[in-house]
């Protein structure tokens, strides 16, 4: 079954106990359905945030704006609309220096790549294991709405951090480990030369 946004908080309605909805407008179990329509948007995009996950990963090149910084930077790049979090920001393949300032990149090349999360709203191209999290960290999300139990939110939420460090290792171990600094430099200093 494919994985969406409605289905995530479903399962996470069906593990603590209560009925699941149909969609965001169900009329059946309105309360269940805005309560989860209200609250998912925030989860996911926190959720998204917290790690750069493999799936919600994008890279694009940048065009400066019109409009210079007015002092300091000599560009200013608009951040993409689905940017939740910039990642790493290139220039002829070198990381450079830069600075955030509210949906804009500054720095003083004049073309940029930018690696960053996106919004991921396609829950059916996440991982498993993110889809996983996501119905857990709903169930942490609705968990004292739906019980009005103080003990069960915060066994929900201490489910929550378990799950997500295990997911954050699965997810990074999928990569090949970052080098640090020169390679060549690193090389040369042990004989290797150039």
């Amino acid at each position: 079954m494919a994985a969406t946004a409605v289905s995530i908080c479903s399962n996470a309605l069906l593990m603590l106990g209560s009925q699941t909805i149909n969609s965001f407008d169900d009329s059946v179990n309105l309360n269940r359905a805005q309560l989860c329509s209200n609250l998912y948007p925030t989860v996911r995009d926190d959720l998204l945030r917290a790690h750069p996950w493999n799936c919600c990963v994008k890279r694009i090149q940048l065009a400066p704006d019109s409009d210079a910084p007015v002092f300091e930077w000599t560009y200013a790049f608009q951040l993409p609309s689905d940017c939740l979090r910039v990642l790493e920001v290139v220039s002829r393949d070198c990381n450079i220096e830069y600075k955030l300032e509210g949906r804009s990149v500054l720095c003083d090349e004049a073309s940029i790549g930018l690696r960053y999360i996106f919004k991921n709203t396609d829950e059916n191209t996440w991982d498993s294991s993110l889809v996983g999290l996501a119905t857990i960290a709903m169930a942490a999300a609705l968990a004292y709405s739906i019980t009005q139990s103080t003990s069960e939110r915060d066994s929900r939420e201490a489910a929550l951090e378990r799950a997500l460090r295990r997911a954050k290792a699965v997810d990074g171990q999928e990569e090949p480990p970052e080098t640090l600094g020169d390679e060549r430099l690193l090389a040369a200093r042990m004989g290797g030369g150039w």
